[in-house]
């Protein structure tokens, strides 16, 4: 044999031999049980990959709510049930406080910013964004009536249509942008704008992209990366072009920055930098910057934008639940404008926004762990560096905490008296010290968008059209793309 062949054939079997000496430490050590893996592609033949989620919930049937899976060269282990996460992002939380590193992400990223950062790198980017996002009005009047204006503007947006048949992707989403775009920029985009219309086309993108069966396969199995052409490479071609917008951004506000005269979240990151204290020099630098601003603008605007299109579908869907909200919104609201001290009167709405966050079940598989260090969970050893993912759709679509969970029932969150009833089981930020920042906002956003949307508007299908509830490919739960009809109520 020639020379590569024979150094190929020693590789693998090295690989094999510690792959299976790797296998059998586990197994002494008692590694939470799953199916058998094949050697390099792991259990991957046996997972749904473009909704593994879904492979995982049928594997819990057989064993047990702590179980393990191998995607590659990757060992994951999956937490199902209320309980079991509770007990490891509560009871455990600094055992499991730490992220993995996304493979996609690696030359990009890095361990940058919020999302994926660990350690106190992690920390300081957390501790900075909440107290910049509160000063920046997260919570507050100041961010509400931008809110309220921005609703407004959306519908105006969709009058302007005049109840024919459009497509709500690209102005739901710019709505919802901009609300992030004012705390991070202090600006605001016109709907048909170049740019903002071309940073929500790359981020909607890459959403779809990762989720596809060859991208969570390229993640599974790096070596693929550097050997296959593929969507991969499109994702990092999104992601440096919206980098490129940012650094462009940055460059402009350290021209205009006045630091007694703080005017978003860019400018505060920029005064901290200048600092020159040890840690403005370790963690305010422009790489940190890059990534905090993506993952806030990415998180900001995807999962608020997918739930209200969520709740605009279903409104159609279920033409008796809007004349319901309809009804609510004439008693307590009224022709007035939608305020967020107007939920705590709508029991019947705010449980229709809950429940459509439930049903649209945005991220089913949440943002996956990582064992700080070697642990012990619920009788299981998981070594340093194992992957622990939190099914958040075992517990949101799970029969022992919704009377029907695969229906969409808003009646999950409303007493026999018809109050609104809090559900320790809705989870769909997380919990626990990883848990959204932007929980808060987000929230006021849906609460605002929606109401302010069904108070203008009876929302219809197109004639004819078929209406589907079955998500899209993607990293999250997105509806497919659908025309809706909206009528003017007034």
């Amino acid at each position: 044999m020639d020379p590569v062949t024979i150094l190929l054939f020693v590789g693998v079997f090295l690989f094999l031999v510690i792959f299976f000496k790797k296998q059998n430490k586990d197994v002494n050590k008692k590694f939470p049980p799953g199916p058998r893996p094949l050697p390099i592609v792991g259990n991957i033949l046996q997972i749904d990959m473009s909704k593994p989620y879904r492979s995982f919930v049928e594997l819990s049937k057989e064993y047990g709510t702590v179980f393990s899976v191998q995607l590659g060269m990757s060992k994951i282990v999956v937490l199902c049930g209320l309980e079991t996460i509770k007990d490891a992002l509560i009871n455990h939380v600094d055992d499991f406080v730490d992220r993995p590193k996304a493979r996609v992400f690696s030359k990009s990223i890095k361990d940058h910013g919020i999302i994926l950062a660990n350690g106190h790198n992690w920390k300081v980017m957390r501790r900075f964004t909440l107290s910049t996002l509160r000063d920046y009005g997260m919570g507050k009047k100041s961010i509400e009536n931008k809110i309220m204006e921005e609703a407004d503007a959306l519908v105006q947006k969709f009058r302007s249509y005049k109840g024919k048949p459009f497509e709500n992707l690209k102005c739901v989403n710019s709505a919802v942008a901009n609300i992030i775009v004012a705390i991070l920029l202090n600006q605001r985009f016109d709907y048909e704008d170049p740019t903002i219309l071309k940073l929500v086309s790359l981020i909607n993108e890459n959403i779809r992209l990762f989720g596809t069966p060859l991208v969570r396969l390229f993640n599974s199995i790096p070596l693929l990366i550097h050997w296959m052409p593929g969507a991969h490479n499109k994702i990092m071609a999104n992601i440096r072009e919206f980098h490129s917008f940012l650094k462009t951004t940055f460059t402009k506000q350290r021209k205009e920055l006045d630091v007694n005269d703080q005017r978003n979240l860019i400018d505060s990151f920029l005064v901290k930098q200048q600092e020159g204290t040890p840690e403005s020099t370790e963690y305010f630098h422009d790489e940190n910057l890059i990534a905090l601003v993506d993952n806030l603008f990415v998180a900001g605007m995807e999962t608020t934008s997918t739930t209200l299109r969520w709740g605009l579908l279903l409104m159609m869907k279920y033409p008796e639940i809007q004349e319901k909200v309809h009804n609510e919104i004439e008693a307590v609201i009224g022709s007035a404008q939608p305020q967020i001290e107007h939920r705590t009167k709508m029991p019947y709405t705010n449980a229709v926004i809950h429940e459509v966050q439930r049903f649209g079940d945005i991220a089913p598989s949440s943002v996956s762990h990582v064992a700080s260090h070697d642990v012990t969970f619920r009788g299981y050893f998981l070594p340093k560096g194992t992957i622990v993912m939190p099914l958040l759709h075992s517990v949101l679509k799970g029969k022992a905490y919704f009377e029907k969970p695969e229906e969409f029932y808003p009646e999950h969150f409303l007493d026999s008296d018809g109050n609104f009833k809090k559900s320790e089981a809705f989870i769909p930020f997380s919990i626990g010290k990883r848990s959204c920042a932007g929980e808060t906002l987000a929230k006021m956003e849906l609460f605002i968008f929606f109401t302010t949307l069904l108070q203008n508007f009876t929302f219809q299908a197109p004639p004819g059209a078929k209406l589907d509830l079955i998500p899209g490919v993607g990293s999250t739960n997105a509806p497919k793309p659908y025309e809706i009809c909206a009528l003017l109520r007034r």
